[in-house]
């Protein structure tokens, strides 16, 4: 069980394409031309930053940056860090999901406890 939990984990915080889900590797450096080596999709976007969060102002939870409005598209944002998994698969949550999809994920994980 502990080994299970282990990968679990593990896959939760890759870096992945947010088109095709590919793992990107980490020492690369995304700069704005960069691509997915699978999709050949661009990497610096939005969507796979990990301060991006729809429904936030400008959809971004870093105040000081400024507003993209392709969000799928190549940037030029300073303050673009490629997020984990596990930072975009909550990304398009509301707020009100978050408790549910966390008793889900519980409840996934351990059982109901019967």
């Amino acid at each position: 069980m502990r080994l299970k939990r282990f990968c679990v984990y593990y896959l939760l915080i890759m870096r992945v394409c947010y088109f095709c889900g590919t793992q990107v590797d980490e020492k690369l450096e995304v700069h704005r031309s960069t691509t997915c080596s699978s999709c050949d999709k661009d990497l610096k976007i939005c969507c796979n930053c990990r301060f991006y969060s729809k429904g936030a102002h400008n959809d971004c939870l870093e105040p000081s940056a400024e507003p993209v409005s392709d969000k799928d598209r190549g940037n030029f944002c300073d303050y673009f860090r490629f997020g984990d998994s596990k930072d975009q698969s909550h990304a398009s949550e509301s707020p009100t999901g978050q408790p549910q999809r966390a008793r889900e994920d519980f409840l996934k994980l351990f059982g109901n406890g019967e």
